[in-house]
This record gives structure tokens, sequence and C-alpha cells, in this order.
């Protein structure tokens, strides 16, 4: 059985039922992979034809052409040909589990909350990514790391749900000194550094959190690219973290950014009323060479790659990692 993994047009002799990222990890095909469990999505690869059983396949049965599936969870039953995502941009840090200790848990607006962490053992990571925490109730929650992995602590931004089942108890409850248990790095929407045109990071809410790592990490990095940041809240009682975006634009001349409202309409708002979509479309006309990040609320999520693909992004170059709430 013989398997095409483009864009590389290399061909693996590999047999019926064989692990797909275990048969690429043997034949040195460089693959992002993380958790190995199907949780964090870094080992996406595109069925371009052929039989593969994978998550993405309804009901187990074979992916039809173009469906894209997890490579640690995908066997591979007869000829099929496989596109593994950019070949010069490999991220691998597998996942780990960590115990950590709680630094601080404060305001930064009227409902997010910054949780500063302190791990027992560095915690390696691409900005961007993002971790699961266990807190002392039992409840396991993903949040994207706001910070990168040379920093002393890893930082966390929390939105608090008044009905939900975990914030509120944080909220209540949560102190410095307390313990609890990070498991990661997990998620595909980290920085590629090799990408040499312009990039634009996209964040709703506490999606802040890992754009704002995004973009930090690449102007630390050198990386000399157009940068621009799109910060969109609903109201300015919503808005935060733009002392660090403006040391950011005051440092780099390569990076700039802009904070929108999207429930507003006061005139003497220091920031435009409208939505991220809204300065894409005003800003941005052809972004054929683009790399865009994103992340926030699904809906934003959806709407930012919509309008980027529109407007020239190849799809595979949109980068998110959509949190969908679970009663949080």
């Amino acid at each position: 059985m013989e398997v095409l993994v483009k864009p590389l047009e290399i061909r693996l002799s590999v047999s019926a039922g064989s692990n797909l990222l275990d048969t690429l990890l043997e034949h040195q095909i460089p693959i992002s992979y993380s958790c190995m469990s199907g949780r964090c999505g870094t080992c996406r690869c595109t069925v371009l034809g052929g039989e593969v059983s994978g998550p993405n396949a309804a009901e187990g049965r074979p992916s039809p052409r173009g469906d894209t599936v997890l490579a640690c969870q995908s066997r591979l039953f007869s000829d099929c040909a496989i596109e593994v995502p950019e070949p010069d941009e490999i991220v691998v840090h597998p996942a780990r589990k960590l115990k950590a200790e709680v630094l601080a848990f404060e305001a930064l607006t009227h409902d997010v909350r910054c949780l500063r962490l302190r791990t027992n053992k560095p915690l390696a990571f691409s900005p961007g990514q993002y971790a699961h925490l266990q807190f002392g109730n039992g409840f396991v929650r993903p949040y994207s790391m706001a910070g990168l992995p040379g920093d002393d602590t890893l930082e966390f931004h929390i939105r608090l749900v008044p009905d939900g089942r975990l914030t509120p108890w944080l909220e209540a409850n949560l102190k410095e000194g307390d313990r609890l248990r990070v498991s990661g790095p997990l998620g595909v929407s980290y920085l590629r550094r090799k990408h040499e045109g312009p990039m634009v990071c996209v964040a709703g809410g506490t999606g802040f959190a890992p754009m704002y790592a995004v973009a930090r990490g690449a102007l630390e990095s050198g990386m000399s690219n157009p940068i621009y940041f799109i910060f969109g809240v609903r109201s300015q009682r919503d808005v935060y973290g733009v002392d660090q975006l403006e040391a950011l634009a005051r440092r780099y001349p390569n990076f700039s950014y802009r904070v929108t409202l999207s429930d507003t309409d006061d005139v003497r708002a220091p920031h435009r009323a409208g939505l991220v979509t809204d300065v894409m479309r005003e800003e941005f006309s052809l972004m054929e060479d683009w790399r865009v990040y994103v992340a926030g609320p699904p809906p934003m999520v959806e709407a930012v790659d919509t309008l980027a693909v529109k407007t020239g992004v190849q799809p595979a170059h949109v980068y998110a990692d959509a949190f969908y709430p679970a009663g949080i």
C-alpha cells in the first residue's frame, strides 16, 4: 500500500491499518503534533484521495476527498494521498502535565481576570498556543497563554460568566498560593516565524491573550514583517491591554494596532465604533501573501476567516483555535 505525501511529493510504503502520525514520524516527514490524543488539533492533515479513517470521518467511515483528519487518530486502509501543512513551519512541543502555584488572580476589566502561575518546570510552547488548566474543584478548561515561553510566569485571561459553573467559583475562592495543574501546549494557532509578508492578529475579548503573545513573539524574535493588531470588544469598559499594545507600537515601527467597539454610538469614545471585520475591509483590500491569526468568540472567528479568504488569503493561512463555551 502506498501513501503520497504532498506537497513534499514523497511516496511511502505502509501496511493497511497503520496510524497516520506514526507513519509520518517513522519516515521523518515533518509534521507538528502535541497531545497525541486528538484534543489539540495540531497534527491536522488533508485527505486528497484514498481511504483514511479518522475522527473527522462520519461515524468512522473513510474520509472523503478534501476532509481534514487528525493524523494521531487516523489509520490508512488503501493507497491514498495526504497533504501535510507548511513543512517549513513545524513546531513540536509534546504535551506535558505540570504542577502550578497561583501567584495572582486580579482584575483586568469588570469581568476579565488575569491569572498568573508559577510552574514547577518550564513549559515549552509557541506563542498563540493554549493549555488545559485543572482547578481545585476538579473542573478543566482551556485557556491561552498571554506571554512567551521565556517569561517568569504563565499568564492567562479568564472572563467571568455570572451563571457559569467554574468562573463564579474562581472569583469567590481562588487565591494566591493555591495549586492547580497545567496540561499543554495545545493548538494550531501558533506563530509562523518564517513568513516574511504582512500579518494581522485579530482578537475578540479574551482572545487578546493569544493574539498579544503572537504579536509580541514575532516582534521580539526580530521579525520585520508589517504586523497589525485589531482588538474588538463590546464597549469601552471591556477594553484592556492598550498600554501593552502602545508600548509595542512605540518600540517597533512595523507594528500598529486598532481597537474597535461593537456596541457603542458614543462619538466621544477614544476608540472607533464597529466590528473587527469593518477595520479589515477598510484597511486591507488585498491580502494574498498575508497570514491571519484570530482568537475570540466563534462567530467572530468565522466572520474573520470568511472575509480573509475573500480578500485573497489562502484558507490554510488563517490560524484559529475557536473556543466554544461549555458552561464556564
